[in-house]
This record gives structure tokens, C-alpha cells and sequence, in this order.
């Protein structure tokens, strides 16, 4: 099977113009077609299309947000590719990193730029009680959806009785746990054990709800992809969905640039962490421990894999939680972004440095700007003396990463026609 489609392969890419050897077609299988989606086993309710509808109400929820006019939406926007646009994310107030976006979401591993947590219904509560993204509670978004005669409908059905949560002074609303509002913590800590921990059970089921609806954000086809079936088959139609800049770019990306390294597989990404040497915005040395304090977090998360609210928590990732080291080595490194969709969303790295691919391409071009090499940092990493051309190639073919848009409906509130 695989000799049958290397000949065709070659065949394919005579025809096409841009002469690809067996090996570099060999790469190129690797990163396409993608596979079915992995499911969830720490998310019983991850595929119930019951819970995908409630969480699409929650992620456009702005009653949640300490200000009223905050939602999941604001920073993680549909029509900016469920990203926001901006060097770094901005709620209440201004964040130390870039908004990733949520498209494909659901073919990660870990979370947040550090791999803070290991899942989305993980993720979905620390921007809503970070005080300067929506500044609310866990309380809060209970109190929401148990007030609200619709969505409390919808809760129960998936989840059975909620907890009555109308006595303010038994449930403040503004409690949370949280190591920079004393006030919060004080709050939360008051409250009765028990209640805090139907509280915390309510929370990780709306946060499935959530990671449910996120799972749905998943993009179509590339051209890339249509390309690699045209490999496959011949079809010349297939063929041209990659310019023959692009084609060189593919080449180049598999081959001299060497890009795979790190971006590889059908995602674009080893899932992993790197220090790059991208120096911070203003200047300066390095501030951010990135995976080194993540993995902390990660396993000290209480809604982790391993956690009594994860539906498998013996299960392949709390084993991977159980062997998850944090050493010096770790410190300032940052996921691997996948490189799918990535002409949607600029800015690019963990903290925007980087306005379009062009610069991106040239940083890895010549690493002009880099951080003097550390201990820390990646010792792969070598300019590598592209040309202008070579650089247009690059940019050419990771635009061609863009995939068929997710479905119309889930890009507006389930409510709005």
C-alpha cells in the first residue's frame, strides 16, 4: 500500500512542477489527513450533543464576568478565528500573554501557553475567576445558571439536582479560592467544606458543558489536505490547491527549514514545550517561568485528570499527570502552537512579538533578536539563511493550513437567528 502511493505520489509531484523525493514525500504523509478526533474519557458528557448546546449558551454567557460584559467570546472570538487579535489577552484589564485560539482545540493535550491544565473542561474555569480576565467566581456561575429557569433545566437534565444556591450568605458570590484576593479566598475558605464541594461539582460539570461545545470548533480540510489526496490519486485538480510557492514552501518545510522538528504530525505541533529565545515585550531579560511553574499548576489543579471530579481518573492522562516532571530545564518554555489555521490569527507567540508570519519566518531566518542562549534554551535552533524568496515560499504554504470554517450556527449564541 504504502509503495503504491509513493509511486503515485512521484508521479503526481512530476506533474505538478515542484519535484518532491521519496523522503520528503514520505514527511509529507505524515502530516495529513488527520485523524478522527480522540475522545475525552475524563468528560462522560464530552460528545452529548445535550451538552454541547448548554455549553455554546455558556460560552457566550456575559453574566458570569464580574463586569457584566465579558463571556468566553470576547477574547476567544469567532470571527477572528476564536482568538482576539491583540499582542496579549485583555478582560478587566491587560494579561502578560497571547489569546491562543480555540479552533482544533479539542486535538490537544494541554492548555494555556504553560500546559497549566490537562483538558478544556480543565481550562474553562481559570479565566473566568482570573481577576483581571472576567473576574468572577465559581459561585457566581452557578448562582447564573441556577437562577436562570432554562439553563438550570438544562443542567439538571444532564446532571441531575443542583445545589440551591439562594442563600448569598451561605454562598457568597464572589468567593473563590485564589492566592491574590485575600478577600475571595477568605470568602471561600468560610464556607462550609461540603458546600464547596458541591459547588466545585457543579463548576466541573458546566466546564464539560463547555469543553463539549469546544469540541465542535473543529476545522475542515486545508488545501494542504487536498494537496496530499492529489498526491495520493493524481487528481490534478486536488494538485492545484497549493500554489507553486507554496509547493516550495511545503518543501521547504519539510525539508531544509526543518520546521517539522517541532511542528510535526497531522496538528503542526509535538504538543510539547520549547524555550525559542523570543525576547518578552519591552525589552529585557526573560520573566516568565512558562511550563516551569505550568507543570506545578497542573498537577496541583483540582479539576485535573486525576482529580474525584475527572469520569476517569486512573485513566491515560492522570497517568501522564502522575509522571510529569518540572526540572530547571523547563523553565521559560512555551507549547508549540499548531501551525492549522495560523494565518488567522496573528499576532504570533506566546506574547504577540511577532505581528505577521513574514517576521516569524524571518526570525527563524536569521534569530536576529534572540535571547543570548541559556541553559534553558533550545540548542537546535540555528539561523537558517533563507532567502527572500525561500521566506515568501514559507509564508505561502502555512497559509495554505487554513481549513473550511467550523459550522455557522456554532459561531453565534444559540439563541440569536
Amino acid at each position: 500500500m504504502i509503495g503504491r502511493w509513493l509511486a503515485c505520489a512521484l508521479f503526481a509531484s512530476a506533474l505538478q512542477g515542484v519535484a518532491f523525493d521519496a523522503k520528503t514525500l514520505a514527511h509529507i504523509r505524515q502530516h495529513s489527513p488527520r485523524p478522527p478526533l480522540a475522545a475525552d474519557p475524563t468528560n462522560r458528557v464530552a460528545d452529548d450533543p445535550r451538552a454541547a448546546a448548554l455549553g455554546r449558551r455558556f460560552f457566550f454567557e456575559k453574566r458570569w464576568s464580574k463586569s457584566g460584559e465579558i463571556a468566553c467570546a470576547t477574547c476567544h472570538d469567532p470571527e477572528r478565528g476564536f482568538a482576539d487579535g491583540k499582542q496579549v489577552g485583555e478582560g478587566l484589564a491587560k494579561l502578560e500573554r497571547n489569546t491562543l485560539s480555540l479552533l482544533d482545540s479539542a486535538r490537544q493535550r494541554w492548555f494555556f501557553w504553560d500546559g497549566r491544565a490537562d483538558s478544556a473542561w480543565a481550562q474553562a474555569f481559570g479565566p473566568l475567576e482570573h481577576d483581571a480576565e472576567m473576574g468572577s467566581s465559581r459561585v457566581q456561575a452557578i448562582a447564573v445558571v441556577a437562577e436562570d429557569e432554562e439553563l438550570r433545566s438544562a443542567y439538571v437534565e444532564l446532571f441531575g439536582a443542583m445545589q440551591d444556591v439562594g442563600d448569598v450568605a451561605r454562598f457568597p458570590r464572589d468567593a473563590k479560592p485564589s492566592e491574590t484576593n485575600a478577600t475571595a479566598s477568605s470568602a471561600w475558605s468560610s464556607m462550609r467544606a461540603d458546600d464547596r464541594a458541591a459547588i466545585d461539582r457543579a463548576a466541573s460539570n458546566v466546564a464539560k458543558c463547555l469543553a463539549a461545545y469546544e469540541r465542535g470548533l473543529v476545522t475542515g480540510p486545508a488545501p494542504f489536505d487536498r494537496f496530499v489526496e492529489g498526491l495520493a490519486d493524481g487528481n490534478t485538480e486536488k494538485l492545484a490547491a497549493l500554489s507553486p510557492s507554496a509547493q516550495r514552501g511545503l518543501a521547504l518545510f519539510v525539508g531544509k527549514a526543518n520546521c517539522r522538528l517541532c511542528h510535526s504530525g497531522p496538528n503542526f505541533s509535538d504538543g510539547e514545550f520549547h524555550s525559542i529565545g523570543v525576547a518578552p515585550l519591552g525589552g529585557g531579560p526573560p520573566r516568565d517561568a512558562g511550563r516551569h511553574t505550568g507543570a506545578k499548576l497542573v498537577r496541583a489543579n483540582p479539576f485535573n485528570a486525576a482529580s474525584p471530579f475527572s469520569d476517569a481518573p486512573n485513566g491515560p492522562a492522570a497517568e501522564r499527570l502522575a509522571t510529569l516532571r518540572a526540572g530547571p530545564e523547563t523553565w521559560g518554555e512555551f507549547r508549540t502552537p499548531s501551525l492549522r489555521n495560523v494565518a488567522r490569527t496573528a499576532p504570533y507567540m506566546h506574547q504577540g512579538q511577532f505581528a505577521t508570519l513574514d517576521a516569524v519566518v524571518r526570525f527563524y531566518s536569521t534569530m536576529q533578536g534572540a535571547l543570548a542562549p541559556g541553559h534553558h534554551q533550545e540548542t537546535v535552533l540555528r539561523p537558517l539563511n533563507l532567502t527572500d524568496d525561500e521566506i515568501a515560499d514559507l509564508v505561502a504554504f502555512l497559509g495554505s493550513l487554513g481549513g473550511e470554517d467550523v459550522a455557522e450556527e456554532l459561531r453565534r449564541p444559540l439563541d440569536e437567528r
